[in-house]
């Protein structure tokens, strides 16, 4: 019964953490944009399909003893009640029988009780069930587009465009537009707060605009299904997510419909990221289950961020953003990431986020964010030629570096 029960903990904690997945909002982002929300609910519906089956066979188990022994008993009851008054009509039972036999009948509400307690939990489940029921039945704000666009310049285009995020009333981004043509990278660069992250963030529109509109190829993203658009945009986030899972699916969730049971390509796009070794050098290898709730290893940050580069590279997509994708690398690891830079974005529209002026310097063009509005753009050399805020916050950077 034991080890029943501890099977029962163990996969009642993965049920937990498959729904925070997709309910919490720290993970919703990647979720949404990896479209992981199937592949968590279905496991998570395997493991309460399994508590189900377990469940109703207990209380049914249970549920028919209690009810034939309260059937019993009060059966029981009222027939003892018949012959005690038959007996005690007739002479055959004193005083004293009658109260040792009232003494007995207290177990009537006993019986009783356990009757109203049954009903009681079986109406407090049905609440239970009525909420989830009534959560599943939110709609979602950002809707599915109707159209089906085809995609054949994966350009940005954004025109006017002003946001604020719900519950605040302050304008992160105030009238931006900015263009960004199929193939180029392009880095953005600015202060804490300049609206960098929420900018690439209404791109892959985990978010709508207040007002103006964002163009994909020439197409209001509103327009896409989610699924294309998301399927399109591979996003390696600020707060990337470190799964708890195998070290091989940590990677092929990126592209989990075609990769969970491709060994060969996990281990090519691992290379591409650098983190093939590191993950060969582990206890099972590729099968090792990393994270502290399940497992018993894992990574440092350097090489979970590795691990989530490697995952935006599984997806098949013609736009890459990378938000801050060296925050947690040492400079021997950032330079070896920055000098595949151009190879892991062969072939895409690729939009860079990093306050590391050492590597924004390889992107095509940079543009130089503040208040939720661009202030500058063109060249690393031209935005130095400038003299301006580029050249002001790199200056102060290199500073940094050299005190």
């Amino acid at each position: 019964m034991c080890i029943r029960h501890s099977a029962r903990t163990t996969r009642r904690r993965w049920t937990g953490y498959y729904l925070s997945q997709v309910l919490s909002r720290d993970t919703v982002p990647e979720t949404r944009l990896l479209n992981l929300a199937p592949l968590f609910m279905r496991k998570y519906k395997s493991l309460m399909g399994g508590f189900r089956d377990q469940n109703q066979a207990i209380y049914q188990k249970g549920l028919g003893v209690r009810t034939l022994f309260s059937i019993l008993s009060t059966v029981g009851f009222y027939a003892a009640c018949a012959w005690v008054a038959q007996q005690t009509l007739k002479g055959v039972l004193t005083i004293g029988d009658v109260v040792i036999f009232a003494a007995v009948a207290v177990r009537l509400p006993k019986a009783i009780e356990f009757v109203v307690i049954a009903m009681t939990n079986a109406l407090e489940h049905g609440l239970y069930i009525s909420n989830m029921m009534e959560l599943l039945g939110i709609e979602p704000k950002i809707t599915d587009g109707t159209g089906s666009p085809v995609v054949d310049q994966p350009g940005v285009e954004v025109r006017n465009v002003t946001f604020h995020y719900p519950g605040s009333e302050k304008r992160v981004l105030n009238d931006l537009s900015l263009t960004i043509q199929p193939g180029e990278s392009l880095a953005l660069v600015g202060e804490n707060g300049a609206g960098k992250s929420t900018l690439v963030k209404l791109i892959a529109r985990l978010y709508d605009p207040d007002s103006g509109s964002i163009l994909y190829g020439g197409t209001d993203v509103r327009e896409f299904p989610l699924k294309q658009l998301h399927g399109d945009i591979s996003f390696v986030f600020q707060n990337f997510r470190r799964f708890e899972a195998k070290a091989s699916e940590n990677i092929a969730f990126g592209n989990w419909q075609s990769l969970l049971d491709d060994s060969g390509q996990i281990e090519k796009l691992a290379k591409k990221a650098g983190v093939d070794d590191i993950l060969s050098d582990l206890p099972q290898g590729y099968d090792t289950l990393l994270g502290r709730v399940f497992g018993e290893y894992t990574l440092s940050e350097g090489q979970w961020q590795k691990l989530a580069i490697a995952r935006a590279l599984a997806k098949p997509a013609s736009l890459l953003i990378l938000d801050e994708p060296s925050s947690s690398l040492d400079a021997r690891s950032e330079y070896e990431l920055f000098s595949r830079f151009r190879e892991i974005s062969k072939g895409r529209t690729s939009i860079l986020i990093s306050h590391r002026f050492s590597t924004v310097s390889i992107a095509d063009r940079i543009v130089v964010m503040d208040s939720g509005q661009i202030i500058e753009k063109g060249t690393h050399q031209e935005l130095m030629a400038r003299s301006g805020h580029y050249a002001s916050l790199y200056n102060l950077h290199q500073r940094k570096l050299s005190g």
